[in-house]
Order: structure tokens, then C-alpha cells, then sequence
């Protein structure tokens, strides 16, 4: 029994979570009235019901102020005091270093660790006397300060380690005290030490760790010190060892630049983020906010089992250890014993829950307190289908578009001088007969020879050098740009063209040449603007909501499945995205709204996202077409070239599968010609308007959008006025997806400007881009199909590997049996495999579901409604998602087909303007069977959901949704932090936009549940499923965070620099499909892509050439021979 128990509820103690600071008021009154207790016989007759309900169990926290006070430790005192038996008392500094233990407050459950100053003799007095809980064992705390004794109990429980030898300088053990030191070694003990190597004092109390470079680096020492300022490190010139104190000499680990440093609490709980190692120049790397900045980082199953090994074997449930991650293995380095992860709201709540959980369950019996351990959702990730069997989701796929950029630009050159030859040469361009420059000093390269260039025209006007003077200025004028190469924002593309250009393109009408020649194509812009980084954010942080318990409580406070799922080891995670700077940017954005991460984009990018550019998976390169893509482009061209109205010839030619979104298009168009006569008028009345404000001088200077200016958007759209009506006077329609690029983003973010006519230019530019866009793809079905497969088999096979893999038995990310007691379903995980790519990628994989035969339309009637509702989609705009998610009845037999079930998800992304009236109704997510009779609830106000309930991811019955009721973003002092919502009530219908049931705003702060996740979902007038976001729930978890009601917005989405929209909601295209039906198909697809290519080879008169794996983007090269390392 613990201290307490025999006096347990005597007297009355305050009802409720109280945090008690300090010792002369309140705790001491409790602590008074506990003690008194002790002398008096307990007497049974004493109602037993109150006692229960009032007994609280104290939480000691008994360390020095400074921890005490500490942010972490406030933060998460405050949670765990939301927890109804729990009240914490804080030991005050001046009792715990000047009174006597038996004057300390008594506790039930002790909270205490060492630090500088620290009396643990006393603390462990205390234990003895009072005997709590220890949630740390104090004794171990010895060991802990000595790193000999730390290594000695790594090496005993079998924890690799950097190899080591101590040097005692104790004139008792001379055995223990040989060195011997050379230039470039040290021999300690015998054991030789080659430079680089570590010397540690023996004190962990001690920081001044340094480490020796051999004379072949420049000789010297790094010395490390606790962070002071924004330094961790200096050089020295100093090359001998310490000659005085005792030390640990250690090999050193070569990392990359990083340390792993890992927080368990607990066994089966660790989260672990890195830093940039103190040993590489010893500047502490700082955020914006003056934070050091840490790297998310995903601990494997050997390290997950070395979290569990050290917190067991030194005791301490609060336990901070130090990974070094080298030639492929993780060597432990340092253990620091309690120790709290800093600035992470989503550890806050973990720490508190699993902290209360685990005191609970420990002193809640012998208190008669009535608590049960919380079987909660996401423990185990089951839900219930449509069906109403209860599956455990396996695995979620998600292929997802870039988010908002600024317009992409592109200019083309053929260039034949030879100082592109020996570049092209340099870089290893003849391999492959490609290349792609973006570093720095590459490009570099590439202005040089353009300055160089410039410079003999301008001597020399009769000079050969072929390249067009104004193409070179253009090259020398974008490389300049911003003054550096920081960023990816540039890249130069060289194809090796055998014969010169097949065709001369419509800008240069010079007589074809003889010989070889490069295509210089240059790209810039495409930037990933605030507003696409919001949009990334917000969404990854909706899509929590696919996971069970997404949407639950905990212990009070807002919390999610997911991210449990995720820290405990259970969330098998990997984040692909193609090689563009926006891509990767979004990729990023995404994982941070995701697992609730904070701060800078980069380290997370660096740490999170994999560059999946292995075997054009999900990079294509639009300037290498296959021969049908040319042959559509080429037919395309021909039919938007008539000057005349469509007629029916034209729409069997234009839109054979007789698209809705086409034929609409087609119709607002007329005359193709007229059309783009009428485009061209309103570029030109668009430059001259802007022109005009630059000789202004109020406007001259203004500051547009994402800090462009008016000269830079001059340029922008005097290209496309140059471009799109070629010298002959027809049309480039290859210009009109860039023409709508363009007036979509100044529509948006630049509507401030009050340009005139820009809504007619949107609308007609769309018309137009509604067309050519999706068209480029294929204009029939077995057109779509073949470029589909050619973008998309290598993705499509990796999809097919992780649908696969996930049933199959596999040590990844499961924690080792031996070590899973107390781990609901320890060897279960969930896989999510998210690949971030651009339109092209995402047009061709939706065309091979619509168009492959996966199901037929006329047998199935909820794919012949999915079908007809992505007919009705015109365009798939930034953040568009296809979502694939797998699930397995573990009642069915394992060889069954109807063990896996797949659904498949898909949302258009992002609300194009004015787009609202006109969006294409889809059957809602994960709707409900049509025999389910329609009910419909009315909520009432936060207010009104008054009762706690346990955390359920079920949702039993459908919600009435009101219509309209977009996330809009509420400024804050210089921040973007606070989401509230603003509602008006509109019952029934498919809903649209980010949805909530409330009637107030909570206010949601990304500490809790982020945004509302529900957002994320449509929600089906035929009733939404069981397994749809609970946003009773989600409203009772808010409750506490209620306002007064919003401003209704005006504008729909995000408020921030400029508008951000709201994103589609998901919806379902089917919910029954089997895995085997799925993996048949994707089969057939691939079978079909590799018929396809062995009837090209075989006819073809010319061999394909060969690609390496490094540049394959291209869909024209053969991809019959993918590996992939399963991931």
C-alpha cells in the first residue's frame, strides 16, 4: 500500500482537478487535513459513495523551481489535472532544500528527478518514509549522472554504443589509468582510439565534451559546452588530450550532421526529433521565434525497441536518451534521465494522458475510485463499413496535387555553340540524352556562358554564334533574378537533339540546319505561394480524420487517433514526392498539419519526405511526349484552329466520351477562333492597363502578391501576348493552360489592383483551358488510356507493392513480441503511403480508373454515379486527392476475398473562383446503404452538448449539416494561428465546404484537434456512415474553448494575405471493391502499358534509347523493369 491509502477520504477533500503551487495556502490546508487523519480510527459506517467520489490521488512534483516552473512541465501538469482523481501539488523549492522529509507534503504518486542542486538524498528519504508511486525511480538517478555506470548498464542490456574505453585517473585502480598519445591516436587502457574520436568526462553533470581531428582534416579540437547564446561549440587549435579528470574516449560516429534525440514516456510511448549536431560549427540553429530548431524524425522498430529497452532498464518513465544514427546502425550516446520535449502541444497531451493513465490504473483500485482502463478507438484502428462489419484499417493511399503556385513559366531555345556542348558533356548528359540543371553553381555555369555569349555579339555582330540575341537576353535576365540561387526556383533543362529540330517552332522561322544541336528548355516560377502552404496545412491536418479516433477526446482534452497511433509505433508512414520545389514544399506543409508538427518547413522536408524522382514514380517531363500524346496535341490544334461555330463533327472529334464538363465548355466557346481573338483583345487591354500603372508613380512601385511586382507582372503577361498569336497570325493553343495559369493567380491574389475585364478573360481562358487541359491527355478512351499508362505505371506498381505488402508479414514499424505486453495489438500497424505530384500525374491515374475497366458502369450502380459525377468535374485544381484505403475483416478467412475491402476516395481540391453555384454534386463520403431509412438529429449549440461521453469513433446516427460554413482565418497579432468558423444554417444537400455542426464558433487552436477535421468529408444526403467524423464529439472536446459567435465572412476560405480557398471535401467513388478485384485490375493495367511498348519496339524503325534511372521521367521510355525497395 502506498502513504496515503489508510487515511484515504476521511475528511472532505476539494472536489474536482485542482493544480496546487506552493505550500502555505491550499496545499497545505489539504496536507493538514490528510496528516490529521492519520491519528483518528477510520470509521466504516461512513457513507462509502462519498468517499469515492471525493478521494483525490496527489500527484507530488518534488524538483528544484527552476524544472518545476518550467514551460513543459506547466503545460503538462495543467492536462494532467483535467484528469476528474487528480490533483497536483508542486514541493516548493525553499521546503525541499531547507525542511526536514518529514515535513514535505504527502503524495500518493511522486514526481521527482535530479538537476543542479538537487538534495536526492533527501528525495530518496522521502520515498522511503512515505512510500508513493515513484513515477521515476530516484535510486537509478545515481547511476544516471555517472556515464561509466550509464554505459555499463547500455552494454548489459545489449544496446549498441559507440565503441568506448574509460580512463580512471584514481591513484587507487593504476591499472585503469594507461594512456598513451600519439599524432593521430590515443591508446587508453590498450585500446586504440584513431582521430576523430570523443572525450567525455566521466560526470554527465559535466558538458565539456571534445572531439580531435587528425592533422590530414587540420588538426585541432571541436569543444562542446551546454548552449549559451547561439552557440553549442568552438574550435580550438589545442590537439592533445586532457591531461587532468577522468574520461570516456569514443570512436566517432559519422552522421549527417544530425542528432536523434528521443523522449519516451513510458515503455511503449517514445517521440524523438533531431538537431543539427552541436559538432558541426557549433551554431545553434534558431526558428523565427528564436527557438532551436528540430527535426521531426521517425524512429525504426530496432529503435522503438531501444526506447523500450533503456526506459525499462534505467527505471525512469520520463526518460530522455541520445541516438547517433551511423553507417546504417543507431548507437546510444547518452542517456539524461526525465526530461520533457520543449514546444510540442501534440506531446503535451500525450505525456499528460499516458502519465494519468498509468496513475490511474495503479491507485485507483486500492482508493476505490471508479476508473477503468479507457479502451479507446484509436488503441486499435477498427471501424465500422458500410456494411456494418467492423474492419481494421490497414492502409491508406493518397496521391495528391501540388497546392496554390505562382504562374509557371516556360521559354525554349535551340542552341548549337560549343560551350553547351561541353556542359551537356560535364554532367554526364550523354548517357541518357538529358539533362536537368538546378544546383547553384550549375546554373551559375549556364549565365556565364550566356554573358559570355552576349558579350562577343555585342563585339562581334558577324560573329557565328547561332543563338538569338534576344533568347540569350532572356536567359541572362531570369538567371539574374533575386541577386542568388537560393531557392528552387530555376532549372535548366538540355535535350540532345541528333539532328537539330525536327520542326522550327512557330517563334522561329529560320531555315532548318544541319547537325546536331541541344533544346535549352528554361523554367521559372511555379513557386509554392503562403496560400498553397495553408491550404497543404490545413488539409493534412483535416486528413487525420481517415484514421479511427481522429475526431476522439482525451481524457478531456482535445486529441488524435492518429497521432497516438503514430507515437506509439503503430503508423507505418512514408511521404514521396517528385523532385519540383512545390512539390516538395507541399509534401511538407502536408505532414506538418498532419502529425501536428511546428516550425519551419525544411527540417521537415529534409527529415519527412522522400525524394521519389527513382523511375519517373511520380516526375514526368512534358517536353518528352509519346507519340500519341504529339499525334492528340497535333489534332487538338487542328480543331481549336476552325473559324467557325462547333458543329456535331467536332464534338464526336473533340469530346468523344461525351463529357458533360466538355460539351459545356464547347458550347460556352462557339468559335474556337473567336474565342481566342477575344482572349488576345483582353491580354492586350490587360498590358496596356498595367503599363499605365507603372507610369504612375503612386502605383509605380506597388507591392503585389507573394512580392511580385507590377514590372514582373508585366512580363509575365507580354510573354503570353507575344507568344500565344504566332506570326502567322493563328493561335499557339499550347498557351492557353499558361493564359488561365495566369489570370486564375491575379484573380486571387491580385485582385486588389481593380484591373477591368479580368472575369471575362477568367471565364473565356477557362472555357478554353477546360478543353485543352484534360484533352492533352487523350481525347477517346484507349487515347487516355495508353498516355495515362505511360505517366503513371511505374506509381501504379508501386501502388499494387504497398495494397500488397500490408497483409504480408513484415518487421516493419511492430514492436517486438517479447516486449508488447501492455500494447493493445502491438503487432498491427497501419500503412499510409502519401505521394505528392503535379497535375499531370493525377489527370492520367484518374483517367486509368475511370477508363481501365476497374468496374461496369452499367452492372454497378454506384460506379455509373461516380462516373457521371467525375464527368461533371471540369478541372483538377491544386491539392486535388485520389485516396485508396484498405481494410481487413479479421472474422473472414484469411484466403477469402471478402477478407480485404478497398474504397476509393477522390476530391477535385481546391474551390476555383466563383465555383460554388456551379460544383458537381457528388454521393457524399463513405455513404450510408440506400435500405438505411433517413434520420436526422438536431445538435442544438455547444452550449447544449453538456454530457461527457467516452471517446467513440462511431457515428450511429447521420447529422443534419448546415450548408454553408466555411473555415476562414482569424489574424492574430502578426500570426495565423486561430481558426474560427462562421455559419449559416442550411439543412440537406451534399455538402461542400470544411463542415461543422455547430451553431457557435469554437475556436480551435492547433494545439487540440488543429482545424475541424470534418472537413475533410462530404457529407451524402443518403446519410452519412458510422465510420464519418463524430462531431458531437468533436464539439464536446471544444466545448470548454466556446466563443461568442463570428462576423458571418464574406469570402470564402482562409484569410490571410490574400484569399485562401476552401478545399472540396472527399468523395467516395466506391466503398465495396475487394482486394482482389483491385490488384486484378492494376495487373491488367500494366500488362496492357507492357503489350503496348513491345508492339512499339517491334514496329518502331528505331531502337528506344536508353534512360538511366536517375532522369526516366519522361512517359515515352519503357518502365518494364521497376524495382522499388517495398517502402
Amino acid at each position: 500500500m502506498h502513504g496515503m491509502s489508510e487515511s484515504a477520504g476521511q475528511e472532505e477533500v476539494h472536489k474536482g482537478p485542482r493544480f496546487l503551487v506552493g505550500y502555505d495556502h491550499e496545499c497545505k490546508q489539504v496536507d493538514s487535513r490528510i496528516m490529521s487523519n492519520n491519528s483518528e480510527p477510520y470509521d466504516e459506517d461512513e457513507e462509502e459513495e462519498d468517499l469515492s467520489s471525493e478521494r483525490q490521488i496527489i500527484v507530488g512534483i518534488c524538483s528544484m523551481m527552476k524544472k518545476s516552473n518550467s514551460k513543459p512541465m506547466t503545460q503538462i501538469m495543467e492536462r494532467l489535472c483535467k484528469f476528474e482523481y487528480i490533483t497536483v501539488v508542486i514541493f516548493p523549492e525553499e521546503v525541499i532544500l531547507n525542511e526536514p522529509v518529514e515535513k514535505w507534503p504527502l503524495c500518493d504518486c511522486l514526481i521527482s528527478f535530479h538537476s543542479k542542486g538537487f538534495p536526492l538524498d533527501k528525495a530518496v528519504s522521502y520515498a522511503k518514509l512515505r512510500n508513493p508511486l515513484l513515477i521515476n525511480d530516484l535510486n537509478m538517478q545515481y547511476f544516471i549522472q555517472d556515464r561509466r555506470e550509464v554505459y555499463r548498464i547500455l552494454q548489459e542490456e545489449g544496446i549498441d554504443l559507440p565503441r568506448y574505453a574509460v580512463l580512471n585517473r584514481d591513484p587507487d585502480k593504476p591499472e585503469e589509468c594507461s594512456l598513451v598519445e600519439g599524432e593521430d591516436h590515443v591508446e587508453v587502457n590498450g585500446e586504440v582510439f584513431h582521430k576523430p574520436f570523443v572525450e567525455k568526462p566521466v560526470s554527465a553533470e559535466d558538458h565539456n565534451v571534445y572531439i580531435y581531428y587528425p592533422t590530414s582534416a587540420g588538426g585541432g579540437s571541436q569543444r562542446l559546452f551546454r548552449k549559451i547564446g547561439s552557440r553549442s561549440s568552438v574550435y580550438s587549435p589545442e590537439s592533445t588530450v586532457r591531461k587532468t579528470g577522468s574520461y570516456i574516449y569514443e570512436e566517432f560516429m559519422p552522421t549527417d550532421g544530425t542528432d536523434v534525440k528521443v523522449y519516451t514516456v513510458g515503455p511503449d510511448y517514445a517521440h524523438a526529433e533531431a538537431r543539427k549536431s552541436p559538432a558541426l560549427d557549433g551554431k545553434v540553429e534558431r526558428d523565427s521565434e528564436g527557438k532551436e530548431i528540430r527535426y521531426p524524425v521517425m524512429l525504426t522498430a530496432m529503435e522503438k525497441l531501444v526506447a523500450r529497452k533503456v526506459c525499462m532498464a534505467f527505471k525512469q518513465t520520463v526518460c530522455g536518451f541520445d541516438l547517433l544514427r551511423a553507417n546504417g546502425h543507431s548507437f546510444v550516446c547518452d542517456v539524461n534521465g526525465f526530461s520533457f520535449v520543449k514546444n510540442s502541444m501534440k506531446y503535451y497531451d500525450d505525456c499528460a494522458k499516458v502519465l494519468g493513465n498509468m496513475v490511474m490504473r495503479e491507485l485507483a483500485p486500492q482508493f476505490h475510485i471508479p476508473w477503468s482502463i479507457p479502451m479507446e478507438a484509436e488503441d486499435i484502428p477498427i471501424v465500422p463499413t458500410t456494411s456494418g462489419t467492423m474492419m481494421e484499417l490497414r492502409c491508406v493511399i493518397a496521391v495528391i496535387r501540388h497546392g496554390d503556385r505562382t504562374p509557371k513559366q516556360k521559354m525554349k531555345m535551340e542552341v548549337r555553340n560549343a560551350l553547351f556542348f561541353d556542359l551537356f558533356e560535364k554532367y554526364g548528359g550523354y548517357k541518357t540524352g538529358k539533362l536537368k540543371l538546378k544546383k547553384p553553381k550549375q546554373l551559375q555555369e549556364v549565365l556565364d556562358i550566356a554573358r559570355q555569349l552576349l558579350a562577343e555579339l555585342v563585339q562581334h555582330n558577324d560573329c557565328e554564334i547561332e543563338e538569338k540575341k534576344s533568347k540569350l537576353e532572356q536567359l541572362k535576365t531570369v538567371l539574374e533574378m533575386y541577386g542568388h540561387f537560393s531557392g528552387i526556383n530555376r532549372k535548366v533543362q538540355l535535350t540532345y537533339l541528333p539532328h537539330g529540330q525536327p520542326k522550327a517552332s512557330s517563334e522561329e522561322e529560320d531555315s532548318l540546319k544541319e547537325g546536331p544541336s541541344l533544346l535549352l528548355v528554361l523554367k521559372w516560377g511555379g513557386e509554392l505561394t503562403p496560400a498553397g502552404r495553408v491550404q497543404a496545412e490545413e488539409l493534412g491536418r483535416a486528413f487525420r480524420c481517415m484514421y479511427p479516433g481522429g475526431q476522439g477526446d482525451y481524457a478531456g482534452f482535445p486529441g488524435c487517433g492518429l497521432l497516438r497511433l503514430h507515437s506509439t509505433y503503430r503508423h507505418d508512414l512514408k511521404i514521396y514526392a517528385s523532385d519540383e520545389g512545390r512539390v516538395q514544399m507541399t509534401a511538407a506543409a502536408f505532414a506538418k498539419g498532419l502529425l501536428a508538427l511546428e516550425g519551419e518547413l525544411t527540417p521537415i522536408l529534409v527529415q519527412m519526405v522522400k525524394s521519389a524522382n527513382m523511375n519517373g514514380l511520380l516526375d514526368s517531363d512534358s517536353d518528352s511526349l509519346t507519340d500519341c500524346q504529339q499525334r492528340v496535341k497535333a489534332r487538338l490544334h487542328e480543331i481549336m484552329q476552325k473559324n467557325k461555330d462547333f458543329i456535331e463533327e467536332d464534338y464526336q472529334k473533340l469530346a468523344p466520351t461525351r463529357s458533360p464538363s466538355l460539351v459545356n465548355s464547347m458550347k460556352v466557346i462557339g468559335n474556337p477562333v473567336k474565342t481566342c481573338d477575344q482572349v488576345y483583345a483582353l491580354i492586350q487591354s490587360l498590358t496596356c492597363q498595367i503599363r499605365k500603372r507603372l507610369e504612375d508613380p503612386k502605383s509605380a512601385n506597388l507591392q503585389l502578391y507573394h512580392s511580385e511586382t507590377l514590372e514582373l507582372m508585366l512580363q509575365r503577361w507580354s510573354k503570353l501576348e507575344r507568344d500565344f498569336r504566332m506570326k502567322s497570325g493563328r493561335y499557339d493553343i499550347s498557351k492557353i493552360p499558361d493564359i488561365y495559369d495566369c489570370v486564375k493567380y491575379d484573380t486571387q491574389h491580385n485582385s486588389s489592383l481593380g484591373l477591368e475585364n479580368m472575369l471575362e478573360l477568367f471565364q473565356l481562358s477557362r472555357a478554353l483551358a477546360d478543353i485543352i487541359i484534360p484533352q492533352e491527355y487523350g481525347l477517346c478512351k484507349p487515347e487516355k488510356l495508353d498516355i495515362a499508362s505511360a505517366y503513371c505505371l511505374p506509381l501504379i506498381k508501386k501502388i499494387q507493392l504497398d495494397l500488397q505488402r500490408t497483409h504480408e508479414d513484415e518487421a516493419v514499424n511492430k514492436l517486438h513480441p517479447l516486449y508488447s505486453r501492455g500494447v493493445m495489438s502491438p503487432g498491427r500497424h497501419v500503412r499510409t503511403r502519401l505521394y505528392f505530384t503535379s497535375e499531370s500525374h493525377v489527370h492520367s491515374l484518374l483517367n486509368l480508373f475511370r477508363y481501365g475497366g476497374l468496374l461496369n458502369e452499367e452492372k454497378d450502380e454506384q460506379w455509373k454515379q461516380a462516373m457521371d459525377y467525375l464527368s461533371a468535374v471540369t478541372e483538377l485544381n491544386y491539392m486535388t486527392q485520389i485516396v485508396i484505403m484498405l481494410y481487413e475483416d479479421n472474422n473472414k478467412d484469411p484466403s477469402s476475398e471478402e477478407r480485404f475491402h478497398v474504397e476509393l476516395h477522390f476530391s477535385p481540391g481546391v474551390k476555383g473562383y466563383k465555383d460554388e453555384e456551379n460544383a458537381p454534386m457528388g454521393f457524399g463520403f463513405r455513404p450510408a446503404s440506400v435500405e438505411k431509412p433517413e434520420k436526422r438529429e438536431d445538435l442544438g449549440s455547444l452550449e447544449d452538448l453538456s454530457q461527457d461521453e467516452t471517446d467513440r469513433a462511431l457515428l450511429t446516427e447521420p447529422l443534419s449539416i448546415h450548408r454553408k460554413s466555411p473555415l476562414i482565418r482569424r489574424r492574430k497579432a502578426g500570426s495565423m494561428e486561430v481558426l474560427s468558423e462562421s455559419s449559416t444554417s442550411s439543412c440537406g444537400g451534399s455538402y461542400r465546404l470544411f463542415p461543422s455542426c455547430s451553431r457557435q464558433s469554437p475556436e480551435v487552436k492547433p494545439s487540440g484537434l488543429g482545424s475541424l477535421f470534418a472537413g475533410l468529408f462530404s457529407a451524402s444526403f443518403r446519410g452519412v456512415s458510422s465510420s464519418a467524423p463524430n462531431l458531437r464529439e468533436l464539439a464536446q472536446a471544444q466545448r470548454k474553448k466556446t466563443t461568442s459567435p463570428r462576423r458571418r465572412s464574406k469570402r470564402d476560405g482562409f484569410e490571410g494575405c490574400s484569399m485562401v480557398p476552401s478545399i472540396y471535401p472527399l468523395e467516395t467513388l466506391h466503398n465495396s471493391l475487394s482486394l482482389k478485384q483491385v490488384d486484378e485490375f492494376l495487373n491488367k493495367v500494366c500488362e496492357s502499358r507492357s503489350d503496348t511498348l513491345f508492339k512499339t519496339w517491334k514496329y518502331s524503325s528505331d531502337p528506344p534509347s536508353a534512360v538511366s534511372n536517375s532522369e526516366p521521367s519522361s512517359p515515352s521510355v519503357p518502365s518494364s523493369n521497376f524495382s522499388f525497395n517495398c517502402e
